[in-house]
């Protein structure tokens, strides 16, 4: 993952707000470590990684930021999902956009209901973002709180392996 993406979520929310700038941890601490990002299209990886980070900002532990409370993480995070949806978005791909409403929405309902599930839906989402591939298996994990298809769908389009390094990176992040 070149280095630039780390500078352009960094510099980007530091030039958007002087709250986010400070939130921002030493450049000497940021952990350059790209999750799921790797499993799917190059072209994804700034918008699924500023969205990760939001991810991480409210329910992990982040790569790049250190808000200073739960308010300031909230709204951290938010803004990082919102600029990360704009980055796909500026590629014209509704259906990608799309997929990361779900995955939002999804990991979301998740969260609040205390449920497993939100690595392989990461996985899935990143690997298949924008084809119109992923609403059996999250149907699946919505209404019947199984993520094995959503596992198998980042199978398959991934491979084991880098799947498997995807979970377990994202797991290291405190979100399991």
């Amino acid at each position: 993952m070149p280095a630039e993406l780390w500078e352009t979520i960094a510099g980007d929310a530091a030039r958007e707000s002087a709250l986010w700038r400070d939130c921002l941890r030493p450049r000497e601490r940021w952990e350059r470590h790209p999750v799921f990002s790797p499993l799917g299209e190059v072209r994804y990886a700034l918008g699924l990684e500023t969205i990760y980070e939001g991810y991480l900002v409210h329910y992990g532990r982040p790569r790049l930021f250190e808000p200073p409370d739960e308010d300031t993480a909230l709204l951290l995070g938010d803004y990082l999902y919102a600029h990360g949806v704009a980055r796909i978005s500026a590629l014209h791909e509704v259906a990608a956009v799309a997929d990361l409403a779900e995955l939002i929405s999804l990991c979301s309902q998740l969260r609040a209901e205390g449920g497993d599930g939100d690595g392989p839906l990461w996985a899935a989402t990143a690997a298949l973002l924008g084809r119109g591939a992923l609403e059996p298996a999250r149907t699946a994990l919505r209404l019947r709180s199984d993520p094995r298809p959503l596992d198998e769908a980042a199978r398959t389009a991934a491979g084991d392996e880098p799947v498997e390094a995807a979970l377990a990176a994202h797991a290291a992040r405190g979100t399991a």
